[in-house]
């Protein structure tokens, strides 16, 4: 059965060189990331796809007839593949979750110290010339409302509770955890910190209204690494302007890479980076192993 991996990253690539990960027979490994015209080409013939992080229309497989099967390089692929389309043409999506369970929530984790310490704005205020020390706030004792218990929001919880944190947790199924929280109104009523960890879908796009966003603590901080429809845009960009939300720090966005005009580059209370919270050597390491476990699965 062959199949494709379509836009292998450069540090894939060099984690693969490293720990010296071999590529399965039949599996052709294409660098970069192709447009929808490349796509077309490189599925020619192909019957199982693999993607990490490029967007694959419809139209690919009305060009490709020959590809049964998707093994998403991830847990998110809502975002990349029409699973409705997909659905009623009789392809299989498969994905690869739990590899970056540490690595997204150890990134949330810094995310959330930038942000209350003023880290990264002290950072540009000094190569800018300015010396301009900003206070900031203790974690310790503070509570965190962590919103999606899978693998990475129960260790990103684990990470908190060590600090001394105050943990409450809501997910859309309940969970055997003594600070789970079935109401999500309730878990985020009275927060110092929300952090999201869920996947996007129909259920959770645009979960947190701006009637949600003003349950917790005036100037609470905001962590997304997980995805940026989860939360109202408009809501989000009225509570930063309003001090409802004192600080956001985000890895994801509706647009990415941010195109010109985007709001969040020249707010100050916000810490941005660039959907970077899975790249750690150990996680693509883990990510290939297991993403070539799921493809001999499917290829039985």
């Amino acid at each position: 059965m062959k199949a494709i991996l379509v836009d292998c990253t450069p540090e894939l690539r060099a984690v693969m060189a490293r720990r010296g990960l071999t590529i399965p027979a039949g599996l052709t490994v294409n660098d970069g990331t192709p447009s929808e015209d490349e796509l077309k080409t490189l599925c020619q013939g192909q019957e199982v796809l693999l993607v990490e992080h490029t967007v694959v229309p419809p139209s690919v497989f009305d060009a490709c007839p020959s590809l049964r099967h998707v093994v998403y390089m991830g847990t998110g692929v809502g975002s990349y593949i029409d699973l409705a389309d997909a659905e009623r043409r009789g392809v299989s999506i498969r994905i690869v979750p739990g590899y970056g369970d540490q690595a997204v929530a150890e990134h949330a984790l810094a995310l959330l110290f930038s942000a209350v310490r003023n880290i990264a704005r002290m950072d540009r205020d000094l190569r800018a010339g300015r010396w301009d020390p900003i206070g900031g706030t203790q974690l310790k004792g503070r509570r965190v409302a962590v919103i999606g218990l899978g693998g990475i929001g129960t260790t990103f919880a684990g990470l908190t509770q060590a600090l001394g944190m105050e943990v409450v947790g809501w997910n859309r199924t309940p969970r055997d955890l003594p600070w789970y929280q079935p109401d999500l109104r309730a878990a985020l009523r009275g927060a110092d910190v929300v952090s999201l960890h869920l996947s996007l879908n129909d259920h959770t796009r645009n979960l947190l209204t701006a009637e949600h966003l003003a349950l917790p603590r005036a100037g609470f901080v905001l962590v997304n690494t997980a995805r940026a429809g989860l939360v109202e845009e408009g809501a989000l960009l009225a509570g930063l302007s309003g001090g409802q939300i004192g600080h956001a720090a985000l890895d994801v966005f509706p647009q990415e890479p941010l195109q010109p005009g985007s709001p969040y580059p020249a707010l100050e209370n916000v810490t941005l980076t660039t959907h970077a919270a899975y790249m750690t050597e150990d996680a693509y390491a883990e990510l290939w192993l297991r993403g070539m476990a799921v493809l001999a699965e499917v290829r039985g």
